[in-house]
């Protein structure tokens, strides 16, 4: 499977000198619709594993970089993180999700959506707060490497600009416009189709969402 948006960010990583660190995969790598924690694993993460064991993007810019969780012949941490979220995660989000990276946040796809070729949507689940809350960020997980890799070009030209930090963008609260170029995301959003989810949802996530649905593709 070709994998644009994992190539594009990538490249962003590369021009702009952020950290980009990858490690090979393993030799007998997750295969599409293997079910791990008994849910069918994605068919786009599944090409991802073919090339990546491993890898850390913009670790550098802090909370504004992520990494890709671990399998490997030697490591397998992507199996032993959504064991330990289908123990302890599944139940208070209301639905289960397949996690495979973050940072700060976690980012997790949702194989309960997922569209004819087996494609799942990716959102984002802050985990910090007594209920997560959660953000559908892109309509499969190579459309999240594109909107991501776009976010990192502009906190990268906004961070020349400004001295304060704590002024920098957020994703996805700050690139409403790029998420809404997902024409995919947008329609499973008004179609309500992220509810079960954002249960927890509150009104400034609602203005958000309404951004997305909103914003000109």
């Amino acid at each position: 499977m070709e994998l644009p948006g994992l190539e594009r960010l990538m490249e962003v990583c590369k021009r702009l000198n952020l950290n980009l660190e990858t490690l090979p995969p393993a030799r007998e790598p997750l295969k599409a619709g293997s079910l791990l924690e008994g849910l069918p694993f994605d068919p786009v993460l599944a090409s991802v594993y073919a090339r990546l064991g491993h890898a850390r993007f913009a670790t550098g810019l802090g909370g504004a970089g992520w990494k890709l969780k671990h399998f490997d012949d030697q490591v397998h941490k992507l199996e032993e993180e959504n064991k330990r979220w289908r123990e302890r995660q599944w139940e208070g989000l209301g639905e289960p999700v397949l996690v495979f990276g973050g940072n700060l946040y976690t980012y997790a796809t949702m194989p309960s959506l997922a569209d004819e070729r087996g494609w799942q949507p990716v959102v984002e689940v802050d985990t910090y707060e007594p209920d997560p809350i959660v953000m559908p960020v892109a309509s499969n997980v190579d459309r999240f490497f594109d909107s991501y890799s776009r976010y990192l070009e502009a906190l990268v030209a906004q961070l020349r600009c400004i001295e304060s930090w704590e002024n920098k963008l957020r994703f996805p609260w700050d690139v409403t416009e790029v998420l809404a170029r997902d024409e995919r995301l947008v329609e499973l959003m008004r179609a309500g189709r992220f509810q079960a989810l954002m249960k927890n949802t509150d009104d400034s996530i609602r203005r958000w969402a309404d951004k997305v649905m909103g914003s000109p593709a």
